[in-house]
């Protein structure tokens, strides 16, 4: 009898400390690094307004940040025909948007018809931009829509990722969403406050309604070092993206809160400027247009050593434009370019230079001499500058570093094209090569080492530009991934952009926090969200 006593109360406790735990969600708090542009979704092209669509927008799928698989969201399922033009959605019946407002096919066709509104100028939109003519939506059924582009979308499905569906009817327009929360205050300049969705459809496997968080606040901080110092006092409980140094400082001082997820989607590189009508010499243009050139600066320079000084071991010499964090589309048969002077200075014999007493010459008797520009917001780029400076100098080549402000930089590169070389980094977000057409087309304006071309300036360029077109026509992912892989090679072989490091996903996170898992892929450490929730209520020092 005792023991049957004592069997059920431990049961009972059990059952009651379960409870007590998906109760107490608590609030958790963030920063945003800076304002948010807007909080219409379809409007989105700041890193801040992005951070709110992805905490408040309901999608149709979304990949799932750890696995990188697509899974149902709004949309039970979905089929893609026409030869990757048409998409067709299943939607989830019964569900409301935060305001009561019910869901339906309708909200969809509404959505789409303002994302792809050209008035609208949507950069999220820019990526189903496939060919002229309107985007045509059917509907089909309360819960069936299809949407139809005038020619064909590659990765059509994994796109949608992106796209936060609007209710067609609710007076609050866009303030109406779909998402875990919706935004309850905003005090511009100081925060963003969201409170839990009662609408929102998702429960855990065991059956518990989601999100388990009761609020989110967003502070507006675009200081950095204010940031860790609240993070220390117990003010936040997570930094979604460290810098190397930062994450260092944290991790001497409270080890067990700092996460390294490993290489991320992100690059650093540089180039040099190959555009014709370029105020540089033209001895110098030639040397930038040489691929033996290009080849011997990108072995001489030491990757191994920017990841191991630069940022401190958080970082992995990088291969090429696909990280191999992004383990469909990387081409894993590449290698990062191996540290050798030696096969530089023969790379640069077969180009026409020569070494003599220290300097290296072109075959016109020029020493050769270059400047790099960087921006002066980033410690990292300098030190990979003036230590790309040092390596070069071992084989001759004299190497000036230019840090400018990041406006004037941006003039320099994209406007006057009046620079020899640049150290820049690129913030990938989407595992898909697609997104990355406005960087491989030769006409595009994003083609930084010699953008906007009416006509492919080499024979390589004009290769790449049929592989991006042809990865971008096909519904087939083989024939995809083998354009891309090629696009892969001949970036390697050409070395257009030399590419350098890829850094690692750093973030920390409070012992507060509960589930959350970071990863590599945006947003690393709240991609989970309507699993989080913050331990004793989350109650902040301070607050």
């Amino acid at each position: 009898m005792i023991r049957k006593f004592i069997s059920h109360r431990w049961i009972a406790v059990v059952v009651l400390l379960s409870s007590l735990a998906f109760a107490q969600g608590g609030e958790l708090h963030f920063c945003l690094k800076s304002e948010p542009k807007t909080f219409n979704p379809v409007l989105v092209a700041d890193d801040s307004s992005e951070v709110v669509r992805y905490l408040t927008g309901g999608v149709l799928v979304r990949v799932n940040r750890q696995t990188q698989q697509l899974e149902p969201e709004l949309a039970t399922s979905w089929k893609v025909s026409d030869a990757g033009r048409t998409i067709t959605f299943k939607l989830r019946e019964g569900l409301y948007f935060s305001d009561g407002t019910p869901f339906s096919a309708d909200d969809v066709a509404f959505t789409v018809k303002q994302l792809m509104d050209p008035n609208v100028h949507s950069v999220t939109a820019d990526v189903f931009r496939s060919g002229t003519g309107a985007v045509q939506t059917k509907i089909l059924g309360p819960d069936r829509v299809t949407v139809t582009f005038p020619a064909a979308v590659a990765g059509i499905d994994k796109l949608f990722d992106q796209v936060a569906i609007m209710s067609a009817k609710s007076p609050k327009k866009e303030m109406a969403v779909l998402g875990p929360f919706y935004i309850a205050d905003y005090k511009p300049g100081s925060y963003v406050y969201l409170r839990k969705n009662g609408n929102y459809w998702k429960k855990d496997a065991q059956g518990h309604k989601l999100p388990l968080l009761d609020a989110v606040k967003l502070d507006i901080q675009p200081n950095r070092d204010i940031e860790l110092m609240r993070f220390k006092r117990g003010e936040l409980d997570l930094i979604n993206a460290l810098d190397s140094d930062y994450f260092d400082k944290l991790a001497s001082a409270a080890p067990n809160e700092v996460r390294d997820a490993g290489p991320s989607l992100d690059s650093e590189q540089m180039w040099f400027n190959e555009v014709p009508t370029a105020p540089i010499p033209d001895y110098k243009k030639a040397w930038f247009q040489s691929q033996n050139f290009r080849q011997a600066i990108s072995m001489s320079i030491n990757r191994a050593d920017l990841c191991r000084i630069v940022f401190a071991g958080h970082a992995q010499p990088a291969v090429g434009p696909t990280s191999p964090a992004n383990h469909f589309w990387f081409n894993s048969k590449l290698r990062a370019y191996p540290f050798d002077q030696q096969d530089a200075l023969n790379h640069l014999a077969l180009a026409g230079f020569k070494l003599q007493d220290g300097v290296l010459r072109d075959s016109g008797g020029h020493a050769v001499e270059f400047s790099i520009v960087t921006n002066s917001s980033s410690k990292p780029r300098e030190r990979m500058a003036t230590m790309i400076q040092q390596d070069l100098r071992t084989i001759g080549i004299k190497v000036n570093v230019v840090v400018l402000d990041f406006p004037s930089l941006i003039e320099r590169i994209g406007e006057k094209f009046n620079y020899e070389a640049a150290l820049l980094g690129l913030i990938n977000t989407e595992l898909d090569p697609n997104v990355q057409m406005n960087l491989w087309l030769s006409s595009a304006e994003n083609h930084q080492w010699n953008p906007n071309q009416k006509t492919p300036a080499t024979a390589w360029e004009a290769d790449v530009d049929k592989l991006m077109r042809l990865q971008a026509s096909t519904a087939d992912p083989k024939k995809r991934k083998a354009a891309w892989d090629r696009v892969q090679e001949i970036v390697y072989e050409q070395q257009p952009f030399i590419y350098l490091v890829n850094k690692n996903a750093l973030s920390a996170v409070s012992p507060n926090l509960a589930n959350a898992q970071p990863v590599v892929l945006r947003p690393q450490t709240y991609w989970n969200i309507d699993e989080l929730y913050v331990r004793n209520g989350g109650d902040k020092a301070g607050k």
